[in-house]
């Protein structure tokens, strides 16, 4: 089943808390830190390496969900004659993290942020990356500063990146955003995120890059029973991801001139994967012409369709295969782009969050001084895929499993009863078999009968619902 996303907010009941506590345990998820790791994040807490430039006059914001408290970027956009300035501020966590140490190690050993729906599992302790690193509001704190001077047309003309001491100003997030930018009332440096979003969009399109505009899942509690639905990503949220691929972007070219680096790849589609997508748009009676790009057809397509919305979903199938590629010493290795980007790109922007983005920003900063990388992160280097491949796939089976626990706390207790839905997704091999969406709740569970109907809307029966097994299932009606 493809990938979602899913949020929760309120506290979970008996049975769905039981069932994620017995999710960790299953999956051996270290949720304490060690003593010596713990010790150490709060003695370097207060007590971080500083940078020299001082760069807090810059009015940066930055744009997360309401609740979050790990801030990794913060932004200013300015107007630069015909063209723009972007400032894209990134939490320095190498300012805290000693080389070698025990909470050195243990980011090793955790690689990425977990979340579940009652609570998160940080890669780095809460003292640090919900504080002291985090670059919350009215908070001084060192940084990675990205200067990205862009065209009248979004083009990238020149990139600076160095360390230095920030202050963000505010902390807003995406309704909030897109509020002000619809009703015209966000001041100049906010109401940037769209033009040069756009600007950025239509250049994606331009060389063929792909952002798939699938609906998250989100469960609310109420009266200690759940509700779900679906959001749809605003435009804000896809303004502030151009920014994130845009430095991304400028950090796989840095490190490509300086012949070291880290790079997230992703390998182009197989031809027949392709072809099989366009006998799925067919069957859903999506007209594709030849002359039609896929990445323009993408973004012609409304995900509140049932019929886009089960495309949108065969679309994911291209985006499997993306891994991490180091290099170093000038030899470049054979495959330097990501597809879904249609260019180089690194990731550096969630060092709070994701372990390889502390090493990216290292190699940029280097690069940009005429430096070699330093020893600790060379040293580094070359394990680093297979960590960040293991922990990558170790927050896809989170994510997964988790998703499949809430719903089926959602629904115990209906089983048998019928629901209206469609059918987003039928596997080739085994056509009796596939996914369904249904319209209310918001829950996609896998679906087995004769004759799936493709993109059509189905009445279907719940079969299962057992948070202790972690599925649902259904039948059609």
């Amino acid at each position: 089943m493809p990938r979602r996303h899913i949020r929760v907010t309120g506290a979970p009941e008996a049975p769905l808390r039981a069932a994620l506590t017995a999710l960790r345990a299953e999956l051996a998820i270290p949720e304490r830190y060690p003593p010596e790791a713990l010790a150490e994040a709060e003695r370097v807490s207060t007590t971080p390496a500083l940078p020299a430039l001082d760069a807090t006059d810059i009015p940066l914001f930055t744009i997360d969900p309401p609740t979050s408290t790990d801030l990794d970027q913060a932004m200013h956009l300015s107007r630069r004659g015909t063209g723009y300035r972007v400032r894209y501020a990134i939490a320095d966590v190498a300012a805290f993290v000693v080389p070698g140490g025990p909470l050195d190690a243990e980011t090793h050993r955790r690689v990425t942020t977990l979340y579940f729906p009652d609570g998160k599992i940080p890669l780095h302790p809460e003292v640090l990356s919900e504080a002291a690193a985090s670059l919350l509001p009215n908070a001084t704190r060192p940084a990675t500063l990205w200067t990205i001077d862009l065209d009248a047309d979004g083009r990238t003309l020149a990139v600076d990146v160095r360390r230095a001491l920030v202050r963000s100003r505010a902390k807003l997030d995406y309704a909030a955003v897109q509020r002000q930018i619809d009703d015209k009332t966000a001041e100049e440096p906010l109401a940037l995120l769209k033009e040069i979003g756009e600007l950025r969009e239509r250049l994606e399109v331009e060389r063929g890059g792909i952002s798939l505009n699938v609906p998250e899942q989100e469960i609310s509690e109420r009266d200690h029973t759940y509700e779900l639905s679906y959001r749809a990503p605003l435009p804000a949220d896809g303004w502030n991801a151009q920014l994130s691929l845009l430095t991304g972007m400028a950090a796989a070219d840095l490190m490509l001139t300086a012949g070291t680096g880290i790079l997230r790849t992703l390998p182009a589609a197989p031809d027949g994967a392709v072809g099989r997508l366009r006998r799925t748009a067919l069957a859903l009676h999506i007209d594709w012409p030849h002359h039609v790009s896929y990445a323009q057809l993408i973004r012609s397509l409304d995900p509140h369709d049932p019929r886009h919305a089960a495309f949108l979903q065969e679309c994911t199938t291209l985006l499997r295969g993306a891994g991490y590629t180091v290099f170093r010493d000038g030899v470049l290795p054979a495959i330097t782009t990501h597809a879904a980007v249609a260019a180089p790109y690194a990731h550096c922007t969630a060092p709070l969050r994701r372990l390889a983005d502390r090493y990216a920003s290292e190699i940029c900063l280097a690069a940009m001084s005429g430096d070699p990388p330093p020893d600790w992160v060379l040293a580094a280097l070359d394990p680093l895929p297979h960590e960040m491949t293991d922990g990558t796939r170790r927050a896809g089976t989170v994510e997964r499993e988790c998703v499949d626990i809430v719903e089926a706390a959602l629904l115990a207790g209906r089983v048998g009863e019928v629901f209206e839905g469609c059918v987003v997704d039928v596997e080739e091999r085994q056509p009796t078999a596939g996914t369904v969406q249904l319209e209310s709740p918001a829950v996609i569970g896998r679906i087995e009968g004769e004759h799936l109907p493709l993109g059509e809307r189905l009445r279907v029966r719940l079969t299962q619902a057992d948070p202790g097994t972690a599925k649902v299932r259904f039948a059609p009606a």
